[in-house]
């Protein structure tokens, strides 16, 4: 399996170049896999793209960062 690059990743608050997104050696992340993610699905329709239940997609994701207390930007959780 391959995985794609991106041209730009989201890192410490702020989309950043795939080639400048850093982490440190000592990142709690890295050694205890503390993350958050959601895998949001997009479809192709006969009216364009399509998100597949967006609004409980990013209920999980809040709820999740709401546990290990991360916050993201508001304008990213709309």
């Amino acid at each position: 399996m391959t995985t794609k690059k991106a041209d730009y990743i989201w890192f410490n608050g702020e989309m950043v170049r795939w080639e400048d997104a850093k982490v440190h050696v000592m990142s709690h992340a890295l050694h205890y896999g503390t993350s958050v993610f959601e895998g949001i699905r997009c479809y192709d329709s006969h009216k364009g793209p399509v998100v597949f239940r967006h609004r409980e997609h990013m209920q999980r994701l809040r709820d999740s960062a709401k546990f290990i207390v991360f916050r993201f930007p508001r304008a990213l959780m709309s």
